[in-house]
């Protein structure tokens, strides 16, 4: 049986685009497990996670480019958990920290 006859009769852009649907799908999955987890998590948790992942983070190179924006970003969470918070604020909040996938 010839691996490639599923692909028979479509084109590399039928392709791609199946592809990216699916690739999109599972992102999508995944974003959307890490805020259920994080709206799970209450401020102490979250909090120990952003200080666990400032670990790690330190961890690496010091001219890591990734790590230095990583760190500025957790620098700037905590900094936010912080202060006083309107609910639009504290949503955006909870959207950035979902997107952190710690």
């Amino acid at each position: 049986m010839n691996p490639f006859n599923h692909f028979k009769g479509t084109s590399f852009l039928d392709q791609a685009i199946e592809n990216r649907t699916s690739t999109q799908a599972i992102e999508s999955r995944t974003s959307t497990q890490a805020q259920n987890h994080c709206k799970q998590m209450d401020p102490v948790e979250k909090k120990a996670a952003v200080h666990e992942e400032l670990k790690r983070m330190n961890q690496l190179p010091a001219n890591s480019t990734y790590a230095t924006h990583r760190l500025r970003v957790l620098n700037k969470i905590l900094q936010l958990m912080s202060i006083e918070r309107t609910m639009s604020q504290d949503k955006e909040l909870e959207l950035l920290f979902a997107g952190l996938s710690l």
